[in-house]
């Protein structure tokens, strides 16, 4: 496969009550996700996460962590009744995950589809916030598609990405840590301030980078690790795994996010082939992460154990000269339209990157908050410590499009959407039609009051009339298709209909 794969993201969101800075953000996320689901018509006692089968603490490096260990954060397989925890009829989780509202996207297999469904998930938290202050006497929430609070805190934007299994781990290692490293001059969503609480003055091109401290590790909160290790695959384990990324940022600039799904799954199709014989790694990967985050002049180099010195674009342009060559010896891609996007865009993004960062303003977050920043400085005169400018990077994530400067961007038309807004709001409700999501979103619309619990890989259903819940796996997940359920689902009256039909044979 080349940019073809089934990947998703997740977003954790920043939340705030303006004048309340001791509000529970916990107490908070509950809301922001059950006024969701309420509207939706899901109750919180529907629908919910089945965690019968995660398993966090398996390591792809071949081990299992002792529960006793781990950090308490690292048990996302234990359920918190208190806690909203939905699955919603596009086939997403929305859920409260260390103290914030987490959007978790449904499977999909395309980079395009990985931003329609992504945007999607800025749209139900947008929703969301607008029910909530809809509530007589409800302290106004807001929520931020971002990725630090600028006081020392950080929260995830992860990617998720379905590998084989036979694919070797150490070689996973040694060519994703200087591509990761380097990626964010296409992906970042820019910052100011430098260092983890963002006292050192500046602005820097990703929001996560000063927040990492090792190359490879299971932990994503804490000792927070270029590779995830991560070996939690939702689907069948001795033939797939699930690579987990958590270095990226939230993006809410459409070639950007488009970039950073298929630029990744190039080079894990790339990685997956053994096209990549040469050794690039760099030398102090963490320190490296680092300096190449703080300069936005992108003039910043970085050494490979070789000996070589190189800028983060001149490591990009082996990456993406590499899946060039790739691509011309397979030539049997599966989706060239969309293959072809991608390559296009990279090659667009870094040819602007090295001659004219600026020109890049309408295509990558990074570069768009750059400039509107650089204008408040040039009109105030202000420097990069002044808290007004802080002030500004936070309202640049704010979801709602009469306060987040972002927005403002958008419907001045001074971005690149590649998506339309009509697609957004189909994709709130709608599930993706060639994954396991399809199944999944359309039996929580269609059967919900029977829908007992679901997961990425089951959707467990209680059934009148029968003692005991049933439960459909979903291990494969270009399984469960509209092309493959949707007639089936349109002519089941019930929930029973619906499984007597899935046990007839094809």
């Amino acid at each position: 496969m080349t940019v073809r794969r089934i990947m998703g993201l997740e977003t954790e969101y920043g939340i705030s009550v303006p004048g309340d800075p001791m509000a529970n953000p916990m107490f908070l996320s509950g809301q922001v996700v059950s006024v969701y689901a309420a509207a939706q018509g899901i109750r919180s006692n529907q629908s919910s996460w089945d965690y019968a089968f995660e398993d966090p603490l398996r390591d792809a490096r071949g081990w299992q962590l002792d529960r006793q260990s781990a950090d308490p954060s690292q048990l996302t397989d234990v359920e918190d009744p208190t806690l909203a925890n939905v699955v919603l009829t596009n086939g997403a989780r929305y859920y409260v995950d260390h103290a914030h509202p987490e959007y978790s996207s449904p499977e999909v297999t395309l980079p395009r589809d990985a931003v329609t469904w992504d945007r999607a998930g800025d749209a139900i938290a947008l929703e969301s916030v607008r029910l909530l202050a809809a509530r007589p006497g409800q302290a106004p929430v807001n929520l931020y598609k971002n990725n630090a609070d600028g006081k020392g805190q950080s929260y995830g934007t992860h990617e998720n990405y379905l590998m084989p299994r036979r694919t070797a781990f150490p070689d996973i290692v040694r060519h994703l840590i200087p591509f990761f490293v380097t990626r964010q001059v296409v992906c970042g969503a820019g910052r100011v301030g430098i260092g983890v609480d963002s006292r050192g003055a500046g602005y820097q091109i990703s929001q996560r980078a000063d927040f990492f401290e090792t190359e490879v590790g299971l932990e994503t909160t804490l000792k927070r690790p270029i590779i995830n290790t991560r070996d939690e695959p939702h689907a069948v384990a001795d033939r797939y795994r699930r690579l987990h990324v958590i270095i990226g940022d939230a993006n809410h600039l459409d070639v950007a996010t488009l970039l950073k799904t298929g630029t990744t799954s190039l080079v894990l199709g790339m990685i997956e082939d053994g096209h990549l014989t040469e050794d690039w790694s760099v030398r102090r990967p963490v320190a490296a992460l680092q300096t190449v985050s703080h300069d936005p002049s992108l003039t910043a180099t970085v050494e490979l154990v070789d000996g070589r010195t190189m800028t983060a674009l001149d490591v990009q342009w082996m990456y993406l000269e590499a899946a060039r060559a790739w691509l011309d010896a397979r030539g049997d891609d599966p989706e060239p339209a969309a293959t072809a996007e991608v390559m296009s865009l990279w090659e667009e993004v870094l040819t602007g990157l090295g001659s004219d960062v600026m020109s890049c303003a309408p295509l990558l977050d990074w570069v768009a908050k750059l400039k509107l920043l650089e204008g408040y400085r040039a009109r105030d005169g202000l420097s990069w410590d002044d808290h007004r400018l802080a002030a500004i990077d936070i309202q640049w994530a704010d979801v709602r499009p009469e306060k987040g400067l972002v927005h403002r961007l958008r419907d001045r038309g001074m971005l690149r959407d590649l998506v339309t807004p009509e697609e957004v709001k189909g994709a709130q409700t709608t599930p993706p039609e060639d994954t396991r999501a399809w199944f999944r979103g359309e039996c929580v619309r269609r059967f919900t009051s029977h829908v007992f619990s679901a997961s990425w890989d089951s959707v467990v259903f209680d059934v009148p009339g029968r003692a005991s819940l049933q439960r459909v796996p979903l291990l494969e997940p270009e399984r469960g298709t509209r092309a493959q359920v949707g007639t089936l689902l349109e002519q089941s009256a019930d929930v029973g209909d619906l499984l007597r039909g899935l046990a007839t044979p094809e």
